[in-house]
């Protein structure tokens, strides 16, 4: 399991992060994500062990992920923009990381030809995408506990990313590894996350189930004979609201059956229910907090 509590973290006078706190289960893949700047891939440096957190703790199963070389071993993590010396080929790089982890080299042949690297490529001459394959390559053959991935699908084709997809879900089936995925695409990430975080202006904004989240926010459609106020739904917790004269679309937080029911003491002549996606449920979290337009 990690816990992350009251994490903070400044470059300078700009705060980035300012008292992150999240826990993420063995077994769950964590969809972190938020508009440009809010300090993910920061959040994901300091759990990696790359950055120190000003204050604040990051234990993975109890130990520290900063203080602890040998845990740190067991972080995979795949930058958004990963370096690599000068000169640097996918067999160099083999040697750096059969010297520091527990590297498999049966996980290495499989993965090498799902992902189609050759030994001899160099590094310096691959284009973004490929970079990212050869990242993803070392970082699942390692065997960790935990993997951090910035931007995961950025760069790869649509085959690269199912054959990820399968990967991991195999890993945390066989393995039980946990899983934090930043992204921008998030219908991409719902199809495989099972806990969000949103975080913005440094903060977790919002944090929890996917599935139970999604499933306790839904879009009304309802229509009534005459105009009817916003007023009217003050015992909502509306998250969108838009009006058209006798129609009125709402998206709203709460139980189904219960936002139903206060609906219908409007006496409504029409009320139709629709579920909300993974990136519709970010950008109303957004705006019911005043952050999106």
């Amino acid at each position: 399991m990690l816990r992350i509590e009251n994490l903070h973290k400044s470059f300078g006078t700009a705060a980035v992060l300012k008292g992150v706190s999240m826990t993420v289960n063995d077994g769950s893949i964590v969809g972190l994500v938020g508009v440009n700047g809010v300090g993910k891939s920061t959040l994901l440096r300091i759990i990696a062990g790359v950055y120190r957190a000003d204050t604040g703790m990051v234990q993975l199963n109890g130990r520290d992920t900063w203080y602890d070389e040998e845990i740190r071993r067991s972080i995979a993590f795949v930058s958004d923009e990963p370096y690599y010396p000068a000169g640097s080929t996918v067999a160099s790089l083999r040697l750096l990381y059969q010297s520091m982890y527990d590297f498999d080299e049966a996980l290495f042949e499989e993965y090498r030809q799902i992902f189609g690297i050759d030994l001899k490529m160099s590094l310096t001459s691959m284009s973004k995408g490929m970079k990212k394959r050869v990242s993803l390559l070392y970082a699942l053959c390692i065997h960790p506990k935990l993997i951090l991935l910035d931007e995961a699908y950025d760069g790869l084709e649509p085959l690269a990313r199912l054959r990820l997809k399968k990967i991991l879900s195999g890993m945390i089936e066989d393995e039980n590894v946990s899983v934090i995925i930043s992204g921008h695409n998030l219908r991409e990430l719902e199809d495989i996350c099972d806990a969000f975080c949103i975080l913005e202006d440094g903060v977790v904004l919002s944090y929890g189930d996917l599935l139970e989240s999604k499933g306790n926010v839904h879009k009304y459609q309802a229509a009534w004979v005459s105009e009817i106020t916003r007023e009217a739904f003050s015992g909502l917790d509306i998250l969108h609201y838009e009006q058209e004269g006798r129609v009125v679309r709402m998206v709203v937080r709460g139980s189904e059956e219960q936002v139903r029911e206060e609906l219908k003491k409007t006496d409504p002549v029409l009320l139709d229910v629709l579920p909300v996606s993974f990136e519709e449920l970010f950008l109303y979290e957004l705006e019911s907090r005043g952050y999106a337009e």
